[in-house]
């Protein structure tokens, strides 16, 4: 189970306050994402721009680290690194999306620095981001982009299992939503097919409990969540 942004109750998403909350219930993994700041620093945060967290029209690369850190996101939070976040929870796996050029090597760094290259999944949709990210941290493991998952969700569907090999070797994951290119991804056939690539599925953004339980019936083995409390519930239940 990966708390998607943490847990956002009574916390703002991407927080150290958000994943301690997290951390509190039981989590073990924590989703994240990164971007630059204008100073080069690895800042998490999901959207480009402050608009729907901060009401600010500016972009996160448009301001230093410093500036950042000056805005109030609500609960005594504000923008931390993700150097902070590592060091902050020495213990936690994090899931890191690398969401734009820019955050690759300040990421890669932040993960060198903490010594943090054996407890973290990098990822990212953009194929070139996700290799700059990986061509700095050796031996670091890492999930699917979007083209090299549409190549393998194709030949799935087609029963092409040697196109499905080829387009997910060397990772360890897909991270995926129930649906991509208007087909279904997670079916017991595509889930096994994926699973003979030699890769994990880790279907997001699932918050409903019901749902949760179904897609581990069908084998997915893992699921990104808002509601981290919800999801290890279901899962200590079914043990």
């Amino acid at each position: 189970m990966f708390a998607h942004r943490g847990l956002a109750l009574e916390a703002p998403e991407n927080t150290l306050l958000a994943f301690a909350k997290a951390i509190a219930v039981g989590a073990v993994y924590v989703e994240t994402d990164v971007h630059a700041s204008a100073d080069g620093y690895a800042v998490i945060a999901h959207d480009p721009d402050l608009k729907r967290i901060a009401g600010r029209d500016v972009r996160v690369d448009q301001l230093t680290l410093a500036e950042l850190q000056r805005i109030d996101l609500g609960h005594g939070q504000t923008f931390a690194t993700l150097a902070e976040a590592l060091d902050a929870f020495p213990e936690t796996r994090f899931n890191i999306d690398i969401k734009s050029s820019a955050a690759a090597e300040p990421a890669a760094g932040a993960i060198v620095a903490a010594r943090a290259s054996g407890r973290v999944l990098v990822s990212s949709f953009d194929e070139r981001r996700r290799l700059a990210a990986l061509g700095l941290l050796p031996g670091v493991v890492s999930s699917s982009s979007a083209r090299l998952f549409a190549l393998a969700l194709l030949g799935g569907k087609a029963g092409i299992s040697p196109l499905v090999r080829r387009a997910l070797r060397g990772l360890v994951a897909v991270q995926v939503p129930e649906k991509a290119l208007g087909l279904r991804i997670t079916t017991a056939r595509m889930i096994r097919r994926l699973h003979a690539a030699g890769v994990e599925v880790h279907v997001w953004t699932v918050n409903d409990p019901a749902r949760m339980a179904q897609l581990l019936d069908l084998g997915v083995d893992g699921l990104v969540t808002d509601r981290a409390d919800l999801a290890l519930e279901v899962v200590r239940n079914r043990a």
